[in-house]
């Protein structure tokens, strides 16, 4: 019996997925993670997992690892020194950027400092023209000497980004040819390579970001390798991207840029997975850790995909998971602002030294202490109780806001928890009503450590009548490794008129992308019968600035006869058109410019449900105890292990389910429902009103 691993790599723990690829069975497991080398906590955490639950590490098929080394490595600008070499008359591009300003309001505000120093931007002549034609071809002479000034930069990685480059590889290919022989020690990037797309301003810093990345992630993704050879020989390592999918150790030092937003991704992808599990094909999704909330939409069991995102205020034009996060958190500390409001968030405790009830230093008041003098938390503390949590601690740092608003302490913990749900339910409102989608059309799906416990007030506030809270919500992100796809993406960038001509050119441009499509499933030894291809154009009509992504089609392969006609391409554009804005033409042309093509194997083959042995008495809670529902008055609440929960298992609330990762909580009037996959499934309160 072989067994797969998911290991999501946190700020303050890192998490693990373990599942019987035959049986179905699984375990979790949490250790600290160890900043200074992230490879530690993971090598550590899988030989103590595998000793607990008796795991032969022979017997791991596949370990697939989602990681922040790039991540942090951008917002504490700790990655490598990088030289650019680009066309002559774009060396200051990457100061220039867009017309927009990091802040609406704030005049001050600036975009942060390049990653590469003014000195160290090299200018070469050459140009390829805006159909790829060679307009001046540099001269040997010139790229030698734009390589010696990169030697001499003593930058450890060096980005290549030229004019038009996305039409036109040749001359980036040359100078990296020179770069490479001459000083193998230097690490390339190239814009054909990374994100072969119009747009020079995004494509560049994308390949900058990619350089500044890649001597740190090869360094710790070689360590990483030969640990797991060394402990697991049988196991395939996987790295999860942002786009939701799984690529090799190989491409992830080549792109390192792409992991950037892995951790997120691999939450959507978990919550995709229990969606499907749970038959419930339109989510959104609510990732409550302790510093941050991030959203996500799930359409028809399929993740939405954005292609322009920021990581430390840096743009990257690269295929995303569309999360959007906003600071509220465990750990969010709630202040007074000069105006004299109340105010949750972003600015948060962390971990260390955390919220008061921690008993590690903290002295602001923040949602975890309040969670804790509403009963909402046990105060046998987090981990299952490992983590003791000290209640006088957070009546403490309370009292001085309670004595500010002439509130009680639960009634003020009470009112901090309400302006944390809003700014959750704001940025809710972000993905679906500013996007043309109803809330109430979906099922609220939380997770992470501290989704479960405020969850209840934000389907309240949206609508939503139905939540899905997954088996373990606080390892969703290691269960979405272990689910998710071998994936790679594939671009041209062609911009041609949506009419009966322009569909030739759409044609050829697919013939190109299956090409490589299968060339990458050759190399990768994808399985022949789990590939698929997922073919979609970016149109706009002509004069817009922006595209949108339109669906044309799926399979296993994409032939020229499987292309929609002229009409149907026309109609589907019109529609994501009218989702998005409102409104739609019929008569004004449409442009394409953009043809994508995704690749992706299926690698993760669902085991055996488990299933009732037919006792589904409830089980006896451990205990009963006082919790604050609503900001008046405290009610009896049977509190529960979710260990002790069956599939069958029926409970109307008030209650509490407790378990290693996170808290539930079910108000009274609410029932919930254990699923054949351990899952709750629980049916809010149609009579209920604003709880917070």
């Amino acid at each position: 019996m072989g067994w797969t691993i998911g290991v999501d790599v946190g700020g303050t723990f890192t998490d693990f997925y373990a599942a019987n690829d035959e049986t179905g069975i699984f375990h979790v497991g949490k250790t600290s993670s160890t900043p200074s080398n992230p490879a530690d906590a993971i090598l550590n955490g899988l030989v103590a997992l595998c000793g607990q639950y008796e795991i032969p590490m022979d017997k791991i098929n596949r370990l697939s690892h989602g990681t922040t080394v790039g991540t942090n490595a951008l917002i504490q600008r700790t990655g490598s020194t990088v030289a650019l070499i680009t066309t002559k008359g774009f060396r200051d591009l990457l100061e220039i950027g867009r017309q927009t300003r990091p802040h609406m309001y704030d005049l001050q505000k600036d975009h942060p400092t390049p990653l590469v120093d003014r000195e160290h931007r090299i200018e070469l002549r050459e140009r390829i023209g805006a159909a790829g034609e060679i307009v001046h071809a540099p001269d040997a002479k010139d790229i030698a000497a734009a390589v010696d000034k990169a030697i001499e930069s003593g930058a450890a990685a060096c980005a290549i980004g030229f004019l038009f480059a996305f039409r036109n590889p040749e001359h980036e290919q040359q100078v990296a040819a020179v770069l490479r022989e001459r000083a193998p020690h230097i690490a390339v990037s190239m814009s054909s390579e990374v994100q072969p797309e119009f747009r020079e301003y995004e494509r560049l810093s994308t390949t900058v970001l990619n350089a500044y990345l890649q001597p740190v992630m090869w360094h710790y993704l070689e360590t990483l390798e030969h640990g797991v050879a060394e402990r697991a020989p049988n196991a395939i390592l996987g790295i999860s991207q942002s786009s939701g999918g799984l690529m090799s150790p190989h491409r992830s030092r080549e792109l390192p840029v792409r992991t950037a937003l892995s951790g997120p991704a691999a939450g959507t992808v978990g919550a995709a997975h229990v969606a499907r599990q749970t038959d419930r094909r339109n989510v959104i999704t609510l990732d409550v850790g302790g510093t941050s909330a991030d959203v996500a939409l799930i359409r028809d069991f399929k993740i939405d995909i954005a292609f322009d995102r920021d990581v430390a205020g840096f743009p990257i034009r690269l295929p995303c998971v569309d999360v959007e996060t906003v600071g509220a958190g465990g750990g969010s500390i709630a202040w007074f602002d000069r105006d004299g409001l109340l105010k949750v968030g972003p600015i948060s405790a962390g971990a260390d030294p955390g919220p008061a009830c921690y008993g590690k230093g903290g002295d602001r008041p923040t949602v975890t202490d309040a969670n804790i003098l509403l009963g909402r938390l046990s105060s046998r503390g987090l981990l299952d109780g490992d983590m003791g949590l000290d209640v006088p601690l957070s009546q403490a740092v309370f009292k001085p806001l309670s004595e500010k608003l002439g509130f009680t302490n639960e009634r003020t913990a009470h009112g901090v928890l309400g302006i944390m749900v809003a700014n959750m339910v704001r940025t809710i409102r972000i993905i679906s009503v500013e996007r043309g989608h109803d809330p109430r059309d979906f099922v609220l799906m939380p997770f992470g450590g501290a989704g479960p416990l405020h969850a209840r007030d934000v389907a309240i506030s949206l609508g939503i009548t139905e939540m899905v809270i997954p088996s373990a919500p606080g390892i969703v992100c290691a269960q979405g490794l272990l689910v998710s796809d071998l994936k790679e993406d594939f671009v041209v960038s062609r911009r041609f008129a949506l009419d009966e001509a322009g569909t030739s050119t759409l044609a050829s441009s697919v013939t190109e992308l299956s090409a490589s499509a299968l060339q990458w499933f050759d190399a990768e030894k994808a399985p022949l019968e789990s590939r698929n291809l997922d073919l979609v154009v970016d149109a706009r009509y002509a004069g817009q600035n922006f595209e949108l992504a339109v669906p044309v089609v799926s399979g296993a392969t994409i032939e020229q006869s499987d292309l929609p006609d002229f009409a149907s391409l026309h109609a589907a554009f019109c529609a994501a058109h009218e989702t998005a804005y409102g409104y739609a033409s019929e008569e004004d042309p449409i442009e394409i410019v953009n043809v994508r093509l995704s690749a992706s194997a299926k690698l993760h083959e669902e085991g055996a449900r488990s299933a009732s042995d037919g006792d589904l008495a409830v089980p006896q809670p451990r205990e009963t105890r006082l919790v604050f529902f609503d900001a008046e008055k405290s009610v009896e609440a049977k509190v529960y292990s979710r260990a002790d929960l069956k599939p069958g298992h029926s409970i109307v609330g008030p209650a509490i389910f407790e378990q290693l990762d996170t808290t539930t909580l079910l108000y009274p009037g609410d029932v919930a429902k254990v699923t054949p996959d351990g899952h709750l499934i629980i049916q809010i309160d149609a009579n209920a009103g604003e709880s917070a």
